[in-house]
């Protein structure tokens, strides 16, 4: 038997030989394992070269995980700038700060791993001079000029902020001096006492808390290119002597002078420095580079792809571009380069010139399905634990999927060991040298197991987030990931954090619930809630909601029926509508309620009964078009895209028209959804029309639609205002020859001029901003075709509808990868703050908008902002100009020829330029809240940390509604806020807009969200035929009480709002999957779940299964308990006739809705696996 890291075997190059060649399975986990293997013999680093930086995450998260962080064999990455050639835009301070720390510790590395994509690898970067001779430092007791080292930190490339968030950002506050160096993970506060150090803190850069003191911290350059005087000065040169520029229009060159970083530098690198280096000269001449499969073939790929994008853009004259040969290495060179020395090449043993390929003792790793519904789900699994001679590991993403796997595999019957990680998995092999030779490293240090074993269990289970499942010949040894058991799953990478709610769990959710807000109690009514208390009651310890109603009754409620409680939304919280305790008050309120949303109901249904009576829309998706075309789509989809997109896919192929609601905030991908749907349709031949609320927006979605649909046989029009009426009545002519395929445009698509000779589809973009006449002739469309309507904040009646099931509703709550939140700031008109606002975006080579909504002094504003920021340049822009002018303007911050556009609220929908990063929203109090998210969202559409500042005059002197509006903003600046603005929306404009002021007052007695749901019975009611019951409005679930502790101890978790949080979010599950990720959410946030937590969760499915079964009451205690039914329950009476004959003993009926349990039970377990087989046995078949 060979071994892996046995000299004999492992396929290192031999001396005298120039490569080796390995074939391993397509697995990057199994690469992985051979990579650290060979970085633990071989005595100088491994380069390792990915095809693509998917490739590189991919290894370079594996090999953290078997290396396990040991010093003495780094895994180091050198990231791509995540741009395309040329780009306008700088990558991320992140990417920059991981580049330049990697940089830095390149020339001292004597051994480890550096993962690098080849497309990076091809990159010219800084000299070594430029990392190392413009490090520095700071220690305790140094003397400080703060000044002066202001003027140091922005010369060495740092930026002056605020507030330091990101690498590369500085602030500097009395005698406080926070920076966050290039290659640090967290960022550092110095004090000085007089001008010298006192103290050097680290602090989180979210909270702005203290971590630890140290005593020195180390600065590398805040940028790949310097900006100090004298490279600057070579690269002006450098531009004159080069290329002919006109130096006073180009933007580049006017940005360099004034000391500014123009966005996109990073492409004229060459011109900053005397000379460029590569990769290769900071590694040195030891290093060993492995490259994995078709690396050259990509190298190719991204040169060609290098060309295009020079060939694209070089014939603009204000912005020259330097060859490619000065940039990167061609693939000739790159090959040059690699040639030099020996080297590995991973390959699949195909090609001829691989006929000598070593074969490496590794395999993939079978697929072992878990079956959920099979009747014995783990057979597979335990057929090959069985017959595999050598250790098994299920290897999970987190704790808390190791807690949940566990539990799966112990519900199957199997126990597998519980190890905390993969080095204690490594670790619980016997030392036993095996007979390998002493020369070799201990194979612990890379996290391969020793051969020889000892007593360790066959089969464990350990937290190593693996990208794939793989086997060793030698130790025997197979690793199982998820991707094994749930093969179905392996495709879609889980976001457990969004991706898991359900859109009424957002919009009902408690977690932003204070002390003294309104809330509702389905059985009685309107309080305020006054906190969460601990009692004993009977002798057990739970936790209750503290709700005081009117007259100063209290109320106390078990957390476990958090289901029947809501947030009060609908009117102001401060004037809600307390009841009476055990009043007639709440009963008729709710009565009269319910009678209302009957007939509400009933005309909504009418539209939908419409919609569902016509049928021969189906609109099949062509498969053989629709894929290549979605693969074009050039960044990856969210899950929740990618949901969305299926859904619609889904709707379309109904014979019934779609009617759905995408919901997703500002940036977060809903146009694709849109693009993908229109593709669909227009390849099956239908016409769609895609209707938006303002001209900017039509041109935006025209050029959008247009770029994607370029390489395909549709055409794309717009009708603007942009456009001459001549221009106009072509269009139309054309589109009613059936000669146009998508048609974008304004209300304009709605005057009767406009015909379709077959129309399928129609996408409306922002329906808020939507008249009422327009959405009057929206309601006779909706009938007749498909439709589907994109928002970020949708408009109350929109919520209620979707919410109600007459609109199927899809969220897009998962942010793309890299974006980041947009600070908001709050503040009176300052011009220094301004100022600086100004200054920082500018510095980092960004844009600014500037909103001033008051035509009539918007050229006195320019004239202010103009003598505030002399450098910046400044465009105007608003509805009132001619249209050319406007556009003009427009193409013209697009191009970056201005810095700041001085505009209206013109830009709210429309506008989308990755490199315009703060916004400045001048007298914020005067507009609505989704207006002003909307506003925000023109900002942080890159993985650039975006700024908004709203300016307001002083706070004593604006209205209370606007104080609530700007707080709502302000509080809600987390990715995806436009669900829970659409309900603030709702109490600060009261109901009135819903369904009219007839029914806001109903509204604003009962709560937004009971209401809702009362619509929502009243609808499913009148579906299936019956009229709604006015008199039976008190439904909830099961009341489940097994009288043991189950609560969130508060030493768990102290917080009492995140525990009323989590509560709220138990008793909202909708199955045992949804609780179950709960779980995990849990102990990856929490630790291990006490006992009292476990009880918690499973009284909750407990609860699930019986409110299924109808069970109205289940309640056991140590000698027994009752069960008690609803009048109708889902449950087999012969079943429950088997159970009392079968053990009269122990059941028999009291009556005619309760059986009697008399069982000993005086154990946890043994009572909720009677509950449990209860249930089961009470189940129709």
């Amino acid at each position: 038997m060979t071994h892996l890291i046995d000299s004999p075997t492992l396929p290192l190059p031999k001396p005298g030989q120039l490569r080796a060649y390995w074939r391993v399975p397509a697995s990057a986990s199994a690469l992985a394992v051979a990579i650290a293997a060979a970085a633990a013999q071989h005595r100088a680093p491994l380069l390792l070269v990915a095809r693509d930086n998917h490739a590189a995450h991919q290894l370079e998260a594996d090999l953290h995980t078997l290396l396990g962080g040991d010093p003495a064999l780094p895994v180091l990455t050198f990231p791509d700038w995540e741009t395309l050639p040329y780009d306008r835009f700088s990558p991320h301070p992140d990417i920059v700060s991981q580049r330049l720390a990697t940089l830095a510790r390149l020339p001292g590395l004597q051994r480890g791993i550096v993962v690098v994509p080849v497309a990076t690898l091809m990159q010219r970067v800084a000299p070594l001079a430029h990392v190392i001779g413009n490090r520095f430092d700071f220690r305790l007791g140094q003397q400080l000029d703060l000044d002066a080292e202001k003027r140091r930190l922005e010369a060495a490339g740092y930026r002056h902020a605020p507030q330091v968030f990101d690498p590369g950002d500085f602030a500097v506050r009395g005698g406080l001096l926070d920076v966050f160096p290039m290659g640090a993970e967290v960022p550092f506060r110095i004090e000085l006492l007089d001008d010298e150090i006192d103290s050097i803190r680290a602090f989180d850069p979210e909270s702005q808390r203290s971590l630890e003191r140290i005593e020195r911290i180390e600065l590398l350059p805040g940028r790949e290119v310097p900006l100090d005087e004298a490279p600057v000065r070579r690269a002006l040169d450098a531009l004159r002597d080069r290329f002919d520029i006109d130096t006073r229009r180009s933007a580049l060159v006017q940005d360099l002078k004034a000391g500014l970083a123009p966005a996109g530098i990073e492409y004229y690198l060459p011109l900053f420095h005397a000379g460029t280096a590569t990769l290769f000269d900071y590694l040195g001449s030891g290093m060993l580079p492995v490259l994995g499969e078709g690396v050259f073939e990509a190298a190719e790929h991204a040169w060609a792809q290098i060309g295009v994008r020079h060939d694209q853009l070089r014939h603009d004259v204000e912005r020259p571009l330097l060859p490619p040969a000065e940039l990167w290495l061609s693939p000739d060179a790159l090959r040059e380069a690699l040639n030099r020395g020996e080297r590995i090449e991973v390959c699949d043993g195909a090609h001829p010139r691989h006929a000598d390929a070593h074969p490496l003792p590794l395999q993939p790793a079978p697929p072992l399905p878990l079956a959920a519904k099979d009747q014995a789900p783990a057979q597979a699994l335990r057929d090959f634990l069985a017959h595999y001679p050598g250790r098994v590991l299920v290897a999970t993403d987190s704790p808390g999927r190791r807690e949940a796997m566990l539990e799966m595999l112990q519900a199957a019957g199997l126990q597998p060991e519980v190890l905390a990680d993969w080095p204690a998995f490594a670790g619980s092999f016997t030392a036993g040298r095996g007979g390998l030779p002493e020369s070799l490293p201990d194979t612990r240090l890379v996290g391969l197991p020793p051969a020889s074993r000892g007593e360790a269990s066959k089969f464990a289970i350990a937290v190593a987030p693996f990208d794939d499942g793989f086997a060793l010949d030698d130790p025997a040894l197979c690793v199982l990931t998820e991707r094994q058991l749930f093969p179905e799953r392996a495709s879609q990478p889980r976001r457990r954090k969004r991706a898991g709610r359900e859109p009424e769990a957002i919009i009902r959710d408690l977690g932003e619930l204070s002390l003294g807000a309104p809330i509702v109690h389905e059985d009685h009514g309107v309080g305020r809630y006054r906190g969460l208390l601990s009692m004993d009651i009977g002798g057990m310890p739970g936790e209750f909601l503290d709700i005081e109603y009117a007259k100063g009754d209290r109320l106390y409620v078990p957390v476990a029926q958090l289901d029947r409680i809501s947030r009060y939304s609908g009117a102001n919280p401060d004037t809600a509508p307390l009841h009476n305790l055990g009043g007639e008050q709440w009963t008729k309120a709710k009565k009269k309620a319910a009678e209302k949303v009957r007939d509400v109901a009933a005309e909504l249904l009418e539209i939908q009964a419409r919609r569902q009576a016509r049928k021969g829309l189906a609109i099949d998706v062509d498969r053989v078009m629709y894929e290549p075309f979605a693969a074009t789509f050039p960044f990856e989809e969210t899950p929740d895209q990618h949901a969305a997109i299926e859904a619609v896919i889904r709707d379309l192929a109904s014979s019934q028209p779609m009617d759905r609601v995408v919901c997703g905030d500002v940036g977060f991908g809903k146009t694709e959804v849109a693009v993908r749907a229109a593709f669909v349709a227009a390849a099956a031949g239908k016409q769609v029309a895609v209707l938006v609320p303002t001209t900017l927006l039509a041109e935006q979605h025209y050029r959008n639609f247009r770029d994607r649909f370029a390489d395909w046989p549709l055409k794309v029009e717009v009708l603007s205002r942009f456009k001459s009426k001549k221009e106009i009545d072509a269009e139309l002519q054309r589109l009613a020859e059936g000669k146009l395929d998508v048609i974008v445009g304004t209300h304009r698509l709605l005057q009767p001029d406009v015909r379709f000779p077959d129309l399928g589809l129609v996408i409306v973009d922002e329906e808020q901003r939507f008249g009422v006449r327009q959405k009057e002739a929206l309601k006779k469309l909706r009938a007749n075709v498909h439709l589907l309507t994109l928002t970020a904040t949708p408009i109350p009646r929109t919520l209620n509808m979707a919410m109600a099931g007459l609109r199927d509703l899809s969220i897009i709550a998962t942010p793309p990868a890299n974006r980041l939140a947009v600070q908001t700031f709050v503040n009176a008109w300052d011009e220094a703050l301004l100022r600086e606002a100004f200054q920082r975006e500018l510095a980092r080579g960004g844009q600014v908008y500037f909103l001033h909504n008051d035509v009539e002094s918007i050229r006195r504003m320019h004239d202010e902002l103009q003598a505030l920021v002399p450098d910046a340049r400044i465009g105007i822009a608003h509805g009132q100009m001619p249209e050319r002018e406007l556009e003009r303007v427009m193409l013209d911050f697009h191009k970056q020829r201005f810095n700041v556009l001085l505009c209206s609220t013109i830009i709210e929908s429309g506008i989308d330029i990755p490199n315009a990063n703060t916004i400045i929203i001048n007298r914020a109090d005067k507009f609505g809240l989704a207006q002003l998210h909307q506003l925000r969202g023109r900002v942080g559409r890159s993985h650039h940390r975006a700024y908004a500042y709203l300016t307001i005059p002083d706070r004593r002197s604006i209205t209370p509604d606007a104080k609530k509006r700007l707080d709502a903003i302000a509080s809600m600046d987390e990715l995806g806020a436009g669900f829970t603005l659409a309900t603030h929306d709702l109490e600060i404009r009261g109901a009135g807009e819903l369904l009219g002021e007839g029914q806001s007052g109903q509204m604003a007695e009962v709560g937004f969200s009971l209401y809702t749901d009362l619509l929502e019975r009243a609808v499913a009611s009148i579906k299936a035929g019956k009229l709604p019951d006015v008199d039976d409005v008190d439904r909830h679930g099961a009341d489940v009480d097994l009288h043991v502790p189950a609560l969130i101890p508060d030493d768990y978790l102290p917080d009492p709002h995140a525990r009323l949080t989590l509560y709220k979010r138990i008793s909202a599950a909708r199955d045992a999957d949804a609780l179950r990720e709960l779980q995990v959410e849990m102990i990856d946030r929490f630790g291990l779940l006490p006992d009292a937590t476990r009880h918690l969760f499973a009284t909750a499915e407990l609860k699930l299964d019986a409110t299924r079964l109808g069970i109205r009451k289940l309640d056991l205690g140590a000698s027994g308990g009752r069960m008690q039914f609803v009048e109708k329950p889902n449950v087999d009476p012969m079943s429950v006739i088997r159970l009392i004959q079968g053990q009269p003993k122990h059941y028999r009926m009291d009556g005619p809705d309760k059986l009697r349990i008399s069982l000993d039970m005086a154990e946890a377990a043994t009572r909720f696996n009677a509950a449990r087989g209860l249930l089961a046995a009470l189940a129709p078949a």
